[in-house]
């Protein structure tokens, strides 16, 4: 088996709903960080690409009919390199990462674009197709940004409560209180803003749209005035606005390859996991993945020096970072999706690129990037830095 490497990371900045990024379609996102991507991988020629994967969880509107291959026909690929679409809700472009280090290893690519998007601003409304043609009465229009949808009545109502009513369940379930999950999310704000002040993110971004930055970090923000926000999923609830991902745009990108088949190394992929639970538990779904992945790669808890967890809710990420035994100090160095962004297809491949930034940053050897995903699963790769 050949080792599989990360090669290059990039992404768009992210924006808020309706925010910079409103105007630009899915695909053009997706071609972006493609041609960016290729464009900073010095003596990698256009053609030397054997397939490009990626990530998309909507699906329904200009996203529709393979986005990964749109996108990279856009980008100005040649018509010979491939293009294919996967789904795995929120980790759709981790999963893309995991399928294009697989062909790696396996000896049937030397190198894979893989990466995601999503344009959760530009997601459309749909309507259910009837059954028989012209039925007299009136039909509802749903929205396909975010959450279940036409859902099948024969699906228990537990499986198909809302995220955020999920994750009350979770906050309830290990006693997170409010105080905490808005701490959370002040620190997820600070260090983004501070990473970007640091020039971490220089490297990691590519402008889109006169867009230089994240569009929803608020370096203002405090316990103070998260405190004075209202609940969003129950009136007595915890989790507001303030402490959970927003709905974002945004488009990231991997190269995946054989160590000498473009630039030098950023990481080896050198474990994965996968895990899933009753649907309603999918914030705390990470914890066994994460373990996993590890035990794959031969590397114990304590030999892991930083974790980057896509922050969908304050509550599952305190939840995941109790449940495993890693400072939490360690966790998210460079701000989370709390003030980042959370653009569905798009996050998997933030936090992998983000990690082999933190651990060269860091000179630590071993770090773990996870992702939880509706429906009750999780998603966790363990990276290696080839310089620690």
């Amino acid at each position: 088996m050949t080792d599989a490497w990360v090669l290059g990371a990039v992404r768009t900045p992210f924006g808020r709903y309706g925010g910079a990024l409103a105007g630009v379609r899915p695909d053009d996102l997706g071609a972006t960080v493609i041609r960016a991507l290729l464009h900073r991988a010095d003596g990698v020629e256009d053609e030397q690409v054997d397939d490009v994967v990626f990530g998309n969880a909507n699906g329904a509107g200009e996203d529709n009919r393979n986005v990964g291959r749109m996108s990279a026909l856009l980008a100005g690929l040649p018509t010979s390199v491939p293009g294919v679409t996967v789904n795995r809700l929120c980790g759709s472009s981790l999963e893309a990462t995991f399928a294009a280090s697989r062909a790696i290893e396996t000896g049937d690519a030397s190198l894979v674009i893989a990466g995601g998007v999503e344009s959760m601003t530009r997601a459309p409304w749909v309507v259910p197709k009837p059954a028989r043609g012209f039925p007299a009465g009136n039909t509802e229009m749903v929205s396909t940004a975010l959450g279940w949808r036409l859902v099948n009545p024969r699906m228990p109502a537990e499986w198909t409560a809302s995220l955020g009513e999920c994750n009350e369940q979770l906050a309830d379930r290990f006693a997170i209180s409010r105080e905490r999950q808005d701490e959370l999310a002040v620190r997820s704000h600070q260090l983004a803003h501070q990473a970007w002040e640091d020039g971490f993110y220089d490297g990691l971004v590519v402008p889109l749209d006169e867009l230089e930055r994240d569009e929803g970090i608020r370096p203002d923000a405090s316990v103070e005035s998260l405190t004075a926000l209202k609940p969003a999923f129950r009136s007595d609830g915890t989790i507001t606005p303030g402490n959970a991902s927003p709905l974002s745009d945004g488009a990231s990108a991997l190269l995946i390859g054989t160590r000498d088949a473009g630039p030098e190394p950023l990481a080896r992929i050198a474990g994965r996991g996968v895990h899933a639970l009753d649907p309603q538990d999918f914030g705390y779904a990470p914890i066994e993945a994460a373990n996993k992945a590890l035990a794959r790669a031969g590397v114990d808890w304590s030999e892991v020096g930083a974790v980057e967890l896509n922050e969908a809710f304050a509550v599952q990420s305190l939840v995941c970072v109790d449940g495993w035994p890693v400072d939490a100090a360690r966790v998210n160095t460079r701000g989370g999706a709390i003030a980042i962004g959370h653009p569905l297809g798009a996050s998997g491949a933030r936090v992998v690129g983000t990690l082999a930034a933190v651990l060269r940053e860091r000179g630590e050897r071993w770090g773990v990037a996870a992702i939880c995903i509706g429906v009750g699963q999780g998603l966790a790769v363990v990276l290696e830095n080839p310089d620690a």
